[in-house]
């Protein structure tokens, strides 16, 4: 009796996340992830060019509007309905930990709920950061003042890899709370939680070009980044040293606000994000 032949492993070939779509990269490029224990072959990420970074700051400032102008509280339910979808896909999220860490299940899991528990504290924030961080000012005059924090724009971020999904959902869910658009560049070596997190935005509520997820090398996209003159800040949490104070070199030909964090879960990495506008409004008689 013959004996079949041994199956082959279906190989992945992932795209990026632009405009709501998942295009290949124009450059057709793509580099090999391997398992950090054996060296085994996992997935052939994306490898993302200036090109594809300049499509995705054009959708997101494109996105950018009407996002901001939805209510505080829309973006808090469609936050919250990322973190439902995550939920769903825990499984999911535990297996690439495992596959791309060489960590346990547990250890994985834990990882994982401390990502979804962390996406829902930023979606409960997006209706607060105004009164808590706005102002109504007293002056003298048959005047209101009032100064309340507003998006800054298109956002790029760079994620960390120390805790990869954790690091993921602290690098985009304040940004876009906050009503900005965002450009996300997945850290090189862990970037299966990105490309599955950008499955998960493509099937909630969020408008297409609000997240743009983009995987590679953040040492070829650094600098285009800070030279980007519409770029209007920077989370680049997960830069060397050396490619932060590049960053911030090329970022002053446009005033951009860089920021890097260290705690995951902080108010302040939404409001570092944020413009404070200040209002003046006569008194009727």
């Amino acid at each position: 009796m013959a004996t079949s032949p041994e199956r082959l492993d279906v190989r992945k070939t992932y795209k990026l996340f632009i405009g709501g779509q998942f295009p290949r990269s124009e450059s057709g490029r793509t580099y090999e992830l391997r398992s950090p224990k054996n060296k085994r072959f996992i997935a052939n990420p994306a490898l993302a060019s200036r090109k594809d970074l300049r499509d995705a700051v054009v959708v997101a400032r494109n996105a950018q509007e009407g996002w901001s102008n939805a209510t505080a509280f829309n973006r808090s339910q469609i936050l919250y309905r990322i973190a439902e979808i995550m939920e769903g896909r825990s499984a999911q999220f535990v297996n690439e930990l495992m596959t791309q860490e060489g960590i346990t299940a547990a250890q994985a899991k834990k990882k994982v709920e401390s990502a979804i528990d962390l996406w829902v504290w930023y979606a409960g924030w997006c209706d607060k950061i105004s009164s808590i961080f706005g102002s109504t000012n007293p002056v003298s005059g048959s005047f209101y003042n009032f100064t309340t924090p507003e998006a800054i724009g298109v956002v790029a971020s760079f994620i960390d890899d120390k805790n990869p999904l954790v690091d993921l959902v602290a690098g985009i869910a304040p940004i876009i709370g906050s009503g900005n658009s965002i450009v996300v560049i997945a850290h090189e070596r862990n970037p299966l939680s990105a490309i599955t997190l950008a499955e998960v935005i493509a099937t909630s509520d969020v408008p297409g070009g609000v997240v743009n997820i983009l995987t590679g090398k953040s040492s070829e996209l650094a600098s285009w980044v800070g030279s980007h003159m519409d770029i209007d800040a920077v989370d680049s949490s997960g830069l060397k040293e050396s490619m932060h104070t590049e960053l911030k070199a090329l970022g002053t030909e446009n005033l951009k606000r860089i920021h890097r964090f260290k705690e995951s879960a902080a108010p302040e990495r939404m409001i570092a994000f944020m413009e404070q506008k200040t209002v003046w409004h006569p008194i009727g008689i």
